[in-house]
């Protein structure tokens, strides 16, 4: 008998769109002869099966389609931002014992917290310097002043805990730093300061299968005519240049998928995730870690399964494979 699989997408944040663009992929790419496929758009005011706008019972996460009681057996989680990416949902499926696709609650909570997760792996991996700023201190100039005289420019500014480069600022005169805060204190309460790390940007996506874990092949980021890696470079065709594999010599290459095992295990990672570098002097700098990683069709995950010699139907198999077994 067919496993009723829900793909949930949207969300609550700035991520939206993207998250249902990456739900549209997932749907169209699970195996149909596996599984009843079944997709789930998280709004505001609910959950609903799509097309149909028929509304879930969070009760026990099933709905009532066409007269049948429809109970999910497993969910593919492509929400971007919250509540998929934050441990909220994750949470919630736990208290059901519905198995999911990606990581725990924990992991996920922490994860979505960039300064958090840098302070889990400072002493374990290579990162730049940072400084965290809350909207609610009252010493917001302080702060500010702070950094003028400790961070060598460029500096990166970007929101704490928010994704898909929405509020991210490259300055590279400290006059233009209470601006690039303030733009970023839109979309979290929390911004991050970064010092620049300059050299070649990659990201390595890594998964599980069968106890093993297994890295995909790296992908090189070339943001072309942009300063870097930004929301346009990122999700706007002919804006950047996504290289796979990486135009890094073996050895950088083992360097980047070790470092991106090791980051996987000592967060207690599940599910696909894509780890972010800036490869400086042959050492890979750790930028970020993401949980629920895009997988529209211009996202780099699906083109990074497909390098390594799998279809998409193949690779969503086997993070589902992966979730039922969990």
């Amino acid at each position: 008998m067919k496993k009723n699989v829900a793909v949930i997408c949207g969300g609550y944040t700035a991520e939206r769109n993207i998250s249902l663009a990456s739900g549209d992929v997932v749907c169209r790419n699970i195996d149909a002869t596996v599984y009843n496929i079944y997709k789930v758009v998280v709004d505001t005011d609910g959950c609903f099966v799509e097309p149909g706008h028929i509304l879930v019972n969070l009760s026990d996460f099933s709905c009532i389609q066409n007269e049948v009681h429809v109970k999910f057996d497993v969910v593919f989680n492509a929400i971007h931002g919250s509540p998929g990416e934050d441990g909220r949902i994750q949470g919630y499926f736990d208290m059901l014992k519905i198995p999911y696709n990606n990581c725990g609650a924990a992991t996920s909570a922490l994860t979505f917290n960039k300064s958090w997760t840098k302070r889990v792996l400072a002493d374990e991996v290579f990162m730049a310097k940072g400084k965290l700023i809350k909207k609610a201190d009252a010493a917001l100039d302080a702060d500010l002043n702070a950094i003028t005289s400790d961070f060598q420019l460029p500096l990166f500014v970007k929101p704490n805990n928010n994704g898909s480069s929405y509020g991210i600022s490259k300055i590279k005169d400290f006059t233009a730093l209470k601006n690039a805060v303030l733009e970023a204190l839109k979309f979290d309460d929390e911004v991050l300061v970064e010092e620049g790390v300059t050299g070649l940007e990659v990201t390595c996506g890594v998964y599980r299968y069968k106890s093993e874990t297994i890295v995909l092949p790296i992908c090189e980021i070339v943001a072309g005519k942009h300063d870097f890696f930004d929301y346009t470079a990122k999700y706007v065709a002919g804006e950047s240049d996504e290289i796979i594999p990486a135009r890094i010599s073996d050895a950088v290459a083992d360097k980047v998928g070790a470092t991106s095992a090791k980051v996987y295990a000592l967060l207690n990672c599940k599910g696909v995730v894509r780890i972010d570098y800036i490869i400086q002097e042959n050492t890979p700098y750790f930028l970020e870690v993401n949980t629920v990683p895009g997988l529209s069709e211009a996202s780099i995950v699906p083109k990074m399964a497909k390098a390594s010699g799998l279809t998409l139907s193949a690779f969503f198999g086997r993070l589902l494979e992966e979730a039922k077994a969990g």
